[in-house]
């Protein structure tokens, strides 16, 4: 495998920051939940589109059969990943929908052990162990059992397994195509089925505020170009799980931009939550071994 220009943990890091604003632009926008996934999606396409037919759209001819069919999944499950993710934020907040919606190592650490062999180390499990319970106790006191709360959980709950999909497939076509690429067939597989989606739910394609538009086209621009871009990128030189623990810091993020905009106040348990899983980062991304040899040599 090629060695990358820049550690792709620089590039998780900004896709975190990145992703961290999905749900508050998703909230401010007045539109439905396709409607606001179908706009981000063809947005991001339409700017991708020049660079994409300028340098990249010969290497759509080396596809394999396998390359097309892994894509045109993912592409589908990236579609109702945001369909599912956007309308669990009509029902719940920001930190139960966003907690909830990236739990993806639950999913992730056994997609990739099936898929592609990658052996689970107990650092692994105790590190996405640590990080899982402080994503839940982020959102502790916001948790509803019954009623439109608990609906909404559920939701984001399945859009968090479709997205663990995504990364999957992604992790496997990502070793022999492009970045732009595959990004591009990927988004473009996902704005048809978010427009067909659209089409039978009969949403309306506008008109909408000034200020929808420009929420549509900052979801494109931050949390699609500069977040799953990002990962796409990643996946080529590192696993699905560590973009997944990575994911795990977005609920912190965005429940500090809602107690801003919004004025959703963390409690106690959100605040120790969110500790935790920067622990649970922490652990999984460095090499206590080489620390410890480290102070040993130098002690």
């Amino acid at each position: 495998m090629e060695k990358p220009k820049i550690h792709p943990y620089i590039p998780i890091v900004i896709g975190v920051i990145s992703v961290s604003m999905s749900a508050i632009f998703v909230k401010l926008a007045s539109a439905e939940a396709g409607i606001i996934a179908f706009y981000r999606m063809l947005f991001s396409v339409l700017i991708m589109l020049p660079l994409f037919l300028g340098r990249y759209s010969k290497e759509l001819t080396t596809l394999k059969r396998r390359d097309w069919l892994f894509s045109t999944a993912a592409g589908i499950f990236l579609a109702f990943h945001f369909i599912l993710w956007f309308e669990s934020l009509n029902y719940t907040s920001v930190a139960s929908s966003t907690v909830l919606v990236t739990l993806q190592p639950l999913f992730a650490f056994v997609g990739t052990y099936f898929f592609f062999k990658e052996k689970i180390t107990m650092k692994t499990i105790v590190a996405g162990t640590i990080a899982i319970a402080g994503s839940i106790l982020i959102s502790w006191g916001d948790f509803k059992v019954s009623g439109t709360a608990f609906y909404g959980d559920i939701l984001a709950l399945i859009a968090c397994a479709l997205a663990t999909a995504y990364f999957l497939l992604g992790q496997d076509v990502r070793k022999r195509l492009s970045l732009m690429t595959y990004t591009m067939v990927v988004y473009v597989v996902s704005t048809i089925t978010l427009f067909i989606y659209v089409l039978i739910k009969g949403e309306s394609f506008g008109p909408y505020s000034s200020s929808d538009w420009l929420w549509f086209v900052l979801l494109a621009l931050i949390p699609n170009l500069f977040g799953h871009t990002l990962f796409n990128w990643s996946i080529k030189y590192v696993s699905t799980n560590v973009v997944s623990i990575a994911i795990l810091f977005e609920p912190v993020g965005a429940a500090l931009l809602a107690l801003w905009i919004f004025k959703e106040y963390l409690i106690v348990t959100q605040i120790f939550g969110g500790l935790i899983v920067l622990v649970g980062i922490l652990l999984f991304v460095i090499d206590i071994k080489k620390i410890f040899k480290f102070f040993m040599k130098n002690a």
